[in-house]
C-alpha cells in the first residue's frame, strides 16, 4: 500500500484529531512511497532504526517519535544521526502517542489490560486515556497481583504497599502516568499500576494506602504497537515485524 494510505488509515482509526499532544501523530518522516514491509516498535532510537533497517522495512511504526514539544527543533545531534538514517535508506516513521494509549482495543491500556486480565469499566484522567475497573478473580491481593504483572511482563515490578493487602479495584495508564495517581485515588482504585513512580509517589502510596505499581514504561508500552502493527498486516497484506530493543526504565 502507499505510505499516505497507510497515514490515513492509522490518523482516521486513532482518531487523532481529538487529542491535544506533545508530539505530532502521523506520518513525521517520509521515505518510499510504497510499504510493502512494516516494522514496529516502542521508541524509534537509534538501535531500532538499525534493526529497522537490517528488517528491510519500508516504514516503521512507533510509539515514541520524534519533535516532542520543548524541545530543540535544530536537526542536530542525536536526532540528526536518526534522520539522516531514516532518509539514507529511505525509510517512512509513522508516530502515534497519545492516540494508541487511548485506543479502545488496540492501544497500550487496552493491551495491558488483556495481558493482565484487567476489565474495565470507565475512563478518567487527562483526555480520558487512564482506565478504571476490576481485577481478575484469581487476584485477590497484593502480592498475587505483583507475581501476576511479573510474570505477564516477564519483568519484576517495584511494588509500593503491603502484599498481603487485599484489591479488587483497580486503576491503570501505561508510560509515565505518575500523575494520574491522584486520580486513580479519588475514584477508589486499590491499586494504580503504570511504568514509573517518582521520589514524591512512593510517599502518596504510603499515606493514602493505595498500593502503587511501577511495572516500567518500556514493558507496558510494548503491547499497543504490536496489536496495531498485526491489525495493519491482517487488513491490508502487508508484511510486519515487532522488534523490542530491551530497555530497563
Amino acid at each position: 500500500m502507499q505510505v499516505n494510505e497507510l497515514e490515513a488509515y492509522l490518523n482516521r482509526l486513532l482518531d487523532i484529531a481529538k487529542f491535544h499532544d506533545y508530539c505530532p501523530n502521523g506520518l513525521q518522516v517520509e521515505g518510499r512511497r510504497e510499504v510493502r514491509r512494516l516494522v514496529s516498535g516502542v521508541t524509534a532510537s537509534l538501535d531500532f532504526i538499525d534493526a529497522a533497517i537490517a528488517a528491510r522495512a519500508d516504514a516503521i511504526l512507533v510509539h515514541h517519535g520524534y519533535f516532542w514539544r520543548g524541545e530543540n527543533p535544530c536537526l542536530t545531534g542525536m536526532k540528526r544521526q536518526r534522520i539522516a538514517l531514516l532518509l539514507a535508506h529511505d525509510i517512512s516513521l509513522l508516530s502515534y502517542h497519545l492516540p494508541l494509549d487511548a485506543h479502545p482495543e488496540l492501544g497500550n491500556n487496552a493491551q495491558l489490560a488483556h495481558k493482565l486480565g484487567l476489565c474495565e469499566t470507565s475512563r478518567f484522567g487527562d483526555q480520558g486515556i487512564g482506565m478504571f475497573g476490576s481485577l481478575p478473580s484469581n487476584v485477590s491481593n497484593l502480592k498475587e497481583l505483583r507475581v501476576s504483572v511479573e510474570q505477564a511482563l516477564s519483568r519484576t515490578p517495584l511494588v509500593i504497599g503491603d502484599d498481603a493487602r487485599l484489591v479488587k479495584r483497580v486503576a491503570w495508564c501505561t508510560g509515565a502516568a505518575q500523575d494520574y495517581f491522584g486520580d486513580a485515588i479519588d475514584l477508589g482504585a486499590d491499586v494504580f499500576i503504570t511504568g514509573e513512580i517518582s521520589e514524591r509517589t512512593v510517599h502518596l502510596a504510603r499515606e493514602s494506602s493505595v498500593a502503587f505499581i511501577s511495572a516500567g514504561h518500556h514493558a507496558t508500552e510494548r503491547y499497543g504497537v504490536q496489536a496495531l502493527g498485526e491489525h495493519i498486516s491482517e487488513k491490508f497484506g502487508i508484511s510486519h515485524q515487532y522488534i523490542d530493543i530491551d530497555n530497563p526504565v
